[in-house]
């Protein structure tokens, strides 16, 4: 059954109706389908693709270029998600203006239907110029990790007073700035609770607790494909990198023994009726003597 297509009214609606809200990273086409076909709200093309697809050591190295190249591959994958580019480190951090070129590049090129900005000092008035031209922003607060260097690295955020007062007054300066939805990551539960109460845009959580209006993984670490380290916050829902590693031994083993390919995946020349009667004759032959 094919599903409607999910649209920003809908997710801000389904706030005050209470249905929580899924969303997961993909990077590429067939991984991107698995999740649209699961039926899963919101999919990101989140820049976490330079640490979890790229083995790079941080988010930042990755470039516009690779994020809009691995965002077509994943709009091909995706009917019914609203798809939402993460814009990279760099990417509108200097102007207004060039925040809006590459935020249109993500809709124009790639095909989403939104950008995602993490909060940065100004980054307000940023994501207010790009919501002006149309393109909807979804913001995000507490931990950030293309300026996670700049806040004590990946560790939680908001467990003091002072600092949690920051990442409230950031998601509301966010929400006035227009944006249509909010990212709450590794955040006290307590605070989390708070912002989803006060904001009237949902609050996504990664890492923030029960009480957000929904919540979103990278999907290598729901799915076990990422082996580097597990935050505490993520649920493994499988270990495919355990079921990859024994597919691959046992591909190994069955072509050294001999035993792939077998019959069934060898091609045989296709003979003509009058070759296949020959055939059939020298075969008679043969067993009758």
């Amino acid at each position: 059954m094919t599903r409607s297509k999910i649209t920003i009214p809908q997710l801000q609606s389904w706030k005050h109706e209470h249905r929580k809200i899924t969303m997961l990273t993909a990077y590429d086409y067939p991984v991107a389908k698995l999740l649209d076909e699961a039926g899963i709200d919101v999919i990101l093309v989140g820049d976490s693709l330079g640490m979890v697809v790229l083995g790079q050591p941080n988010t930042t190295g990755v470039t516009m270029e690779q994020m809009l190249h691995h965002a077509k591959a994943v709009r091909r994958g995706v009917s019914s998600a609203l798809l939402v580019g993460d814009m990279p480190f760099g990417s509108f951090h200097a102007t207004p203006e060039e925040a809006i070129r590459n935020a249109a590049r993500f809709v124009q090129e790639a095909g989403c239907e939104a950008v995602k900005l993490e909060w940065h000092p100004g980054v307000e008035r940023i994501a207010e110029a790009i919501v002006r031209t149309g393109i909807p922003v979804m913001g995000h607060v507490g931990l950030t990790p293309q300026t996670a260097s700049q806040t004590g690295g990946f560790i939680v955020q908001g467990r003091d007073e002072a600092s949690a007062q920051r990442i409230l007054d950031a998601a509301l300066a966010l929400e006035r700035a227009g944006c249509f939805a909010m990212v709450l990551e590794c955040i006290p539960e307590p605070l989390a609770q708070d912002i989803t109460t006060r904001l009237s845009i949902p609050a996504i959580g990664i890492g923030a607790g029960r009480y957000c209006d929904g919540q979103v993984l990278v999907t290598y670490d729901l799915l076990g494909l990422f082996q580097a380290f597990t935050p505490k916050f993520v649920k493994r829902y499988a270990d495919l990198s355990g079921t990859i590693t024994e597919a691959v031994s046992r591909f190994k083993q069955d072509v050294e023994q001999g035993k792939f390919p077998g019959a069934a995946q060898v091609y045989h020349i296709k003979q003509t009726t009058e070759a296949r009667k020959v055939t059939e004759t020298k075969a008679t032959l043969q067993a009758n003597r």
